[in-house]
């Protein structure tokens, strides 16, 4: 199961090609069999899950400790989280100004880094003050909170930091960000988690 497969299905289309039985949960969600368009907290899961993967969606639920109880109690003994999430707080200065300089041209004006830098732009102030406030009125959550509440619930077995902007840049891949975070020019704000329920 996918929690926020987003209006284009996320991973589930691949990993029903692969062989697995996987269905997406977003308000979003494309219309059809294996898709359920509402909240992930209204969702009628099926039970016992194997695997639960979200993608850049935790930091936008309303309550992170109640979507990870919900998906402890669905998966089976020794199931799978699979957790890709952006560590808004490290989106530095230095960062966005990198970002930034790699957006392009009319491309990118409807993209959310634009919206971001434009955003920052107009209000006048400082980055920081700028960014916080920002993911305040969004309701982000900190990503120091989602891997607590994580480790709460799942046998962590993996966890590392990695590129996370490249996607919405132009001309820019995912080696080009590594080398600017290796660098020391920018952070590396994605966090790769991989958690496993206790054999009960």
């Amino acid at each position: 199961m996918e929690l926020g497969c987003g209006p284009h299905g996320g991973f589930v289309p691949s990993l029903n090609d692969s062989g697995y039985a996987a269905q997406g949960i977003d308000p979003a969600a494309p219309e059809g069999p294996g898709y359920q368009r509402v909240e992930f907290e209204r969702s009628d899961l099926p039970r016992p899950l194997d695997a639960v993967v979200a993608c850049s969606s935790l930091h936008h639920v309303a309550d992170p400790a109640r979507v990870l109880d919900r998906i402890a109690e669905h998966l089976v003994p020794g199931g799978i989280v699979v957790v890709v999430e952006w560590d808004w707080e490290r989106f530095d200065e230095p960062t966005a100004r990198w970002c930034f300089e790699h957006l392009g041209a009319a491309s990118s004006d409807h993209g959310w880094l634009h919206h971001r830098r434009v955003g920052w732009l107009e209000s006048g102030g400082r980055w920081e003050d700028y960014l916080h406030g920002w993911a305040s009125d969004h309701g982000l959550h900190k990503a120091t909170t989602i891997l607590r509440e994580l480790d709460r619930r799942f046998e962590r077995t993996h966890c590392s930091r990695g590129p996370y902007f490249f996607a919405d840049l132009v001309d820019t891949g995912e080696q080009d960000e590594l080398g600017a975070i290796s660098a020391g020019q920018i952070q590396a704000t994605r966090i790769d988690y991989i958690g496993r329920t206790g054999w009960r």
